[in-house]
């Protein structure tokens, strides 16, 4: 039997979450495939936080404490892992959280919506319709509730790169989680977690209140001086050694 702090051990919690997310309604069949590719960086990278991660884990918190606006941008995977996470980093950096969905139900999004609230989150914006469309998108994500439309800063997760570079073309601030230092999403957003999830959002939330009293003249420096650029490259570097 593994030692309950065996990352492997780990895995396997993540694994049955899905799972039982799939389950529930909350995740699409094309979702157990994209959490199997993340799951295989993950191994490369040793299962577990790097100092890289955590320099942009630290980043990314800063940039939600000093947005006017900060939004959660929520998928099925997402909820089915992490959303007591979420609705403790939504609390932590006043961010409002948003159901987003690429293989969207309006009783899918009611699910996700559900289980998000009873997790502490409180109001969930992005169920039925939407009232605001982003432009250069084809799929469900191109709709988005008031939450997404008016951020200044969106946390993305499990991301595609298309909808990353339409929030970056609107001139929104994109922290991206995605264990994949290669991707697009993870190429276009400002500040890239290359992380798991369920390690990244409570990390974020650490350091979120860790700097919430801090002056704006110390989120500034934090934010602007993560390098997304150089991070991924050592993140890489790091997943490459791992093969």
């Amino acid at each position: 039997m593994l030692p309950a702090d065996h990352p492997r051990k780990a895995s396997l919690d993540v694994r049955h979450r899905l799972v039982n997310g799939f389950r529930k309604g909350l995740v699409a069949e094309a979702g157990l495939i994209a959490h199997g590719r993340g799951e295989a960086f993950d191994y490369l990278l040793g299962e577990k936080t790097t100092v890289g991660a955590k320099k942009s884990e630290e980043a990314a918190a800063a940039l939600l404490l000093l947005a006017e606006k900060p939004a959660i941008s929520v998928n099925g995977n997402a909820a089915a892992l992490c959303a007591r996470e979420i609705a403790e980093l939504a609390r932590a950096v006043e961010a409002k959280v948003e159901v987003n969905l690429f293989y969207r139900t309006v009783e899918r999004e009611k699910r996700i919506a559900s289980e998000l609230r009873k997790a502490g989150c409180g109001r969930v914006y992005g169920v039925g319709a939407k009232p605001r469309t982003v432009k250069g998108l084809k799929s469900s994500r191109r709709l988005v509730d008031e939450a997404l439309w008016r951020s200044d800063v969106v946390l993305v997760m499990l991301e595609d790169g298309d909808r990353t570079e339409s929030l970056v073309g609107m001139g929104k601030k994109v922290i991206a989680v995605d264990l994949n230092p290669l991707s697009r999403t993870s190429r276009k957003a400002h500040v890239t977690v290359v992380d798991n999830l369920v390690r990244a959002l409570p990390n974020i939330t650490k350091y979120a209140k860790k700097m919430r009293k801090a002056g704006r003249s110390r989120l500034d420096a934090v934010a602007k001086g993560f390098d997304n650029k150089r991070n991924l490259a050592l993140m890489e570097k790091l997943a490459r050694k791992g093969l």
